[in-house]
């Protein structure tokens, strides 16, 4: 499986893992780190051509101009391993590159995640999740509350994400035009 995502650069994947590094320190809570960089996904898909899906990916970003993306608050997908997650805003700018990229990826794809669909897409940078309880929950959330989650942010790339055993890792990184 790969995630097709935007990385989120510093200083806001900087912030973004030290409130993990906290999540983990004061509750535990580290299998986010199975993805070390911190980012924004738009589509998880099952896809055999890898080389395709790079030329995709490169004529895409070549294209499309940089952007500010915009976050506030926090979210949580219920269930018995709740996922936290800082929203992001979604723009018209972040709706069509989310649009153009499913468009141009589709061909590829032998699977898709379908919450990555536009009408149930979620734009989110999750904070904890597979090893979240519903008893943590309300404790995790009391902390977090501590903070505002408004930020700024440029997309600014989109990259591939590839599964490795427990962990997804780099695959390849496409940045966006000026």
């Amino acid at each position: 499986m790969l995630a097709i995502t935007t990385l989120l650069s510093a200083p806001t994947a900087d912030r973004i893992n030290g409130i993990i590094k906290s999540l983990e320190t004061k509750f535990g809570l580290d299998d986010v780190q199975a993805t070390p960089d911190p980012h924004l996904t738009y589509q998880l898909a099952g896809i055999e051509e890898l080389d395709t899906l790079k030329n995709v990916l490169d004529k895409l970003a070549c294209t499309t101009p940089r952007f500010v993306a915009h976050s506030t608050g926090l979210g949580v997908f219920p269930g018995q391993r709740p996922v936290i997650y800082i929203p992001v805003l979604r723009s018209d700018r972040l709706n069509a590159l989310h649009r153009h990229l499913l468009r141009a990826i589709a061909p590829l794809c032998s699977q898709t995640d379908r919450f990555s669909a536009p009408d149930l897409w979620l734009p989110h940078i999750s904070l904890a999740l597979h090893d979240t309880t519903p008893e943590l929950l309300g404790p995790v959330l009391m902390y977090l509350n501590q903070e505002t989650y408004n930020m700024t942010f440029e997309i600014e790339n989109l990259a591939i994400l590839r599964q490795e055993g427990a962990f997804f890792v780099r695959e390849a990184v496409f940045e966006l035009g000026e």
